[in-house]
Order: structure tokens, then sequence, then C-alpha cells
């Protein structure tokens, strides 16, 4: 069998900068912009703060899905003879296509509250007395999404962890028999 040490490395760092940035910026960046002195300055320190993660999110989850393709290719033969590898790999697949949801629809939203300058914010995702209706319907969806985004990568993580474990020997052995092997 050959090694995937590289699409391995791209599909964990990605996926590693992507659950942890997006969770540091919920549990530090959005609540720590509310201590920037002003509601003006909260909404300019919180837009400053995700627009400086925003390329490097996007390079984080390119070089995940870059290294998540090179471990279908290396793992087409696990996938298609080893019983319950499938099943993870769809499961991986809905995770992904629902974290990436997330993640462009949060971009969207969060460009909206970027665009409408240092308007007054409570906090990242909380509007102020004088935030702007449009604002402030983006940041509430926001503070939902703030959390949704972690939840479904570290989902990944834990789905990848399992994938790993179906990789040991016996883990294949069983598995290549229980899928050619009915009743087993």
């Amino acid at each position: 069998m050959a090694r995937n040490t590289l699409s391995r490395s791209l599909h964990d760092v990605g996926l590693a900068a992507w659950f942890g940035g997006t969770l540091a910026n919920a549990v530090a960046l959005n609540p720590a912009a509310a201590a920037a002195g002003s509601d003006r300055s909260t909404g300019a320190v919180a837009n400053a703060g995700w627009d400086r993660w925003t390329p490097v999110n996007a390079a984080a989850i390119g070089a995940h899905l870059i290294g998540s393709v090179g471990q279908l290719v290396g793992n087409k033969s696990r996938v298609a003879g080893q019983s319950g590898v499938a099943t993870m790999s769809v499961v991986k697949t809905g995770l992904t296509v629902g974290a990436l949801a997330a993640t462009g629809y949060s971009r969207v939203l969060g460009k909206k509250v970027s665009d409408a300058g240092a308007v007054p914010a409570g906090s990242g995702t909380a509007p102020a007395a004088g935030t702007p209706s449009e604002v402030a319907d983006a940041q509430r969806q926001l503070r939902l999404l703030q959390w949704a985004i972690p939840a479904l990568t570290g989902a990944l993580v834990v789905v990848s962890a399992f994938a790993g474990e179906q990789q040991r020997e016996t883990e294949v052995k069983t598995g290549v028999l229980k899928r050619f092997t009915p009743g087993a």
C-alpha cells in the first residue's frame, strides 16, 4: 500500500485550521471585540478580525478538500472492498458539505456586516441599540453559525479518527470478510 503522507497532511492540517480558527474566533474574537471601547469600535474590530481570517480559512478549507480527495483516491480499494468504509466516506462527505455551506453562508453574512462599516455592535455577533436592522439580522444569524461551523468541523475530526481506526490491520481483515461473506 502506497503512503499518502501529503494528502493526509493537507486533510488534517486544513481541517485543524478550519476547526480551530473558527472556534477561536467564536470563543475569543467575537466577545473580545466588545472591549474595544465603543459600540462603533466593537463592530470595526470584529470586522477587521474576521476579514483577516477569511483568506487563511479559505486556504485551510482548500487544503482540506485537496487532502480529502487524495485520501479518497488513495483508499478507493478500501472504500469498495471493506465493510463500513463507504458509509464512513458518505458521512464525512455530508459533514463536509454541511460545514462548507455553513462557512459560505457565514461569509456572506459577515461580508454584509463588514461592508456596513463601523456600525454600532455589542460584540462580533450581537447588535447594539443603534445597529442597522439588516446588520443586526446578519449578526443574529452569525451568532448561531459561529458555533455550527466548529461543531460540524469537530464532527469531521471525530469521523476522521474513526476512519483511521478502520485502517488497522484487524479492522481491514474483518471489514473485507464482512463485505464478501454473507451473514458474517
